[in-house]
């Protein structure tokens, strides 16, 4: 499969710039598209069926999130992250996700803590069925429903502003073979301390699977860099 398969699974929305850009930035956060590799605006035209102005101002936006990187006589392409920018993303996440699990174990209604129980099942049946973007959207629904009911607007605003990064690097966390298992129990016992609304420890548990995403993705990275450097 090229980097071009699998459009049809993209739904247009009312725009054509929106459409674009939804799906780049799934492909690049899931892993279709590497680290380095060239976006060609012609072939991105005929394949998704739209003109170059769109297209245009889908690169711009992904590269205001710095998902892509335009390079001298190469263009834009898919953008990489250093072991450096990987640490400060993680540990800013770190910082305001664990206070947005503590906030949502205080402050969530039954109904959102029910919500957040339907994200993890989704997750353990994703992990089941070996569905790599099934997982990772399961992910992102599990963190809404944190974000959106913690009662913090500046946090929530700030990590969703990270949010496609997070998927970048969550999607090299889940590369390791041994994280998934662990992640899943990390996120049952957060699940389990939420519903007996003890948020010192949830939010303990929530910096601690922070900690243990990033020591996975480290060593995905590490190895990428080490297998660029050896071509």
């Amino acid at each position: 499969m090229n980097m071009y398969d699998d459009v049809s699974t993209i739904r247009k929305p009312d725009s054509l710039r929106s459409y674009v850009e939804s799906y780049l930035r799934e492909a690049i956060t899931s892993g279709r598209f590497k680290p380095g590799e060239r976006i060609v605006e012609r072939e991105i035209c005929e394949m998704l069926e739209v003109s170059r102005p769109p297209v245009r101002e889908a690169l711009r936006k992904l590269e205001a999130e710095k998902l892509i990187t335009t390079l001298p006589r190469r263009g834009p392409v898919v953008a990489s992250i250093s072991s450096k920018e990987a640490s400060d993303l993680y540990a800013i996440r770190a910082l305001m996700e664990s206070y947005a699990v503590a906030e949502f174990a205080r402050l969530a209604t039954d109904s959102d803590i029910e919500q957040l129980g339907e994200a993890v099942k989704a997750l353990h049946d994703n992990a089941k069925s070996g569905d790599r973007k099934g997982l990772l959207a399961a992910k992102a629904q599990f963190y809404d429903v944190i974000l959106n009911n913690c009662g913090n607007d500046l946090v929530r605003e700030m990590l969703l502003g990270l949010l496609t990064r997070i998927n970048l690097l969550r999607s090299a966390s889940f590369s390791s073979p041994d994280r998934l298992p662990k992640s899943l129990a990390e996120i049952d016992e957060m699940y389990s301390l939420i519903k007996a609304r003890d948020a010192a420890r949830a939010g303990e548990i929530a910096r601690l699977h922070v900690s243990n995403a990033e020591k996975a993705a480290m060593v995905v990275l590490e190895q990428q860099v080490a297998a660029d450097s050896s071509q």
